[in-house]
């Protein structure tokens, strides 16, 4: 059976944050990350907060009924950028929406099978804002798949543990002429 993409927003996605947390809990307990209980608790307890963001969207791959990967993200308002961030970014990208990526997750051993790249094509398809953004551990093998797909680093932050981060961004296609 193929894999199986869904998108979901706001309302829809309840129904798939518990598996979610799972497939957090399996990725994030990998290096470099090497998170436990703790973290995947927090990140359980952050997430329905996250649903409610404006332009919040989830897509999630799924394989016979097992969540093999998922990306979502949700608009960060113009004038708005990361906090912790080590410089400002150019200033024709502070001054428009983003589309902010949180999390964009492969089940490992799924992982090669293209998966990541449609869950992010499909995430990122027909979006309004200009440019999308991430932040990316330096040291997670996610970075290298990041810069062959055209992310460029335009700045550094740190996650609250005072683990470094690379900020990234991608000009996105605009949305056709008359696109809502």
């Amino acid at each position: 059976m193929p894999v199986t993409y869904t998108m979901h927003d706001s309302e829809s996605a309840a129904a798939v944050l518990p598996a979610l947390v799972g497939l957090y809990a399996v990725v994030y307990a990998e290096p470099p990350y090497v998170e436990g209980p703790d973290q995947v608790a927090a990140f359980a307890a952050a997430l329905p907060a996250e649903t409610r963001r404006p332009g919040f969207t989830l897509v999630v791959a799924d394989d016979a009924g097992e969540l093999v990967g998922a990306a979502y993200g949700s608009t960060m308002a113009a004038g708005r950028w990361w906090t912790r961030a080590t410089a400002e970014p150019p200033a024709d990208l502070r001054a428009v929406d983003k589309f902010a990526v949180m999390e964009w997750i492969v089940r490992p051993g799924r992982r090669g099978e293209g998966v990541g790249a449609q869950l992010m094509y499909r995430l990122l398809d027909g979006r309004a804002e200009r440019w999308a953004t991430l932040a990316s551990n330096p040291a997670a093998p996610a970075r290298d798949i990041y810069q062959r797909a055209g992310w460029r680093q335009v700045g550094g932050s740190a996650m609250p543990d005072g683990t470094p981060t690379h900020l990234l961004v991608l000009p996105l296609p605009a949305p056709p002429v008359g696109a809502p």
